[in-house]
């Protein structure tokens, strides 16, 4: 189970709008998506928690790229919804290599390699999971992302079990957000 809402800054304080994920594919999908909630180029944070497994930030300010927090990235890699924070920025990957190894056939078999070969190939790349060995355990991403609206580097770390309801709580927006749950 996840949840999503979106809490968009306006000039009366902050409103909430609950968001369905399915149909976002990439962060621009996502940044949108936000961005639609403001017609005013407010400040927008998406907020996505998975079975208080890991939890996720989004700012998105008026037309600037988004910034991102994301909890523990290793948990957040094996949802959907995590993978679409987790860009190849925000993992400090370079996407031209990453295309690069994505093109090249390496199970070894196009030259007859013996199946012994096959075996030792795949172990070298992690079985196919070499990906999910670069994404690191703990938080990546921006964590002074909420700073100038209260909720400092510190506290953002220290988030655990109920993050979207704490930090709601410390923009005085946990009654807006109820409203979506």
């Amino acid at each position: 189970m996840y949840f999503a809402a979106l809490l968009a800054r306006t000039e009366d304080g902050w409103e909430a709008s609950d968001t369905e994920l399915d149909d976002v594919e990439t962060l621009s999908d996502l940044a949108e998506l936000a961005r639609e909630a403001s017609p005013d180029d407010d400040t927008v944070l998406v907020l996505i928690e998975q079975e208080d497994s890991w939890f996720g930030v989004v700012r998105i300010d008026g037309e600037e790229d988004p910034r991102i927090f994301v909890s523990d990235a290793a948990a957040a890699a094996r949802s959907s919804y995590g993978e679409i924070l987790l860009t190849d920025e925000l993992l400090g990957r370079d996407p031209d290599d990453q295309d690069d190894l994505d093109t090249l056939d390496l199970d070894g078999t196009e030259d007859g390699e013996e199946e012994e070969d096959e075996d030792d190939s795949a172990a070298g790349t992690g079985g196919g999971g070499g990906s999910a060995e670069a994404v690191p355990h703990g938080p990546v991403g921006d964590a002074g992302i909420l700073d100038d609206l209260g909720v400092g580097e510190k506290d953002l770390r220290s988030l655990s079990s109920d993050a979207v309801t704490e930090i709601a709580d410390a923009l005085g927006a946990s009654e807006v957000l109820e409203t979506v749950r």
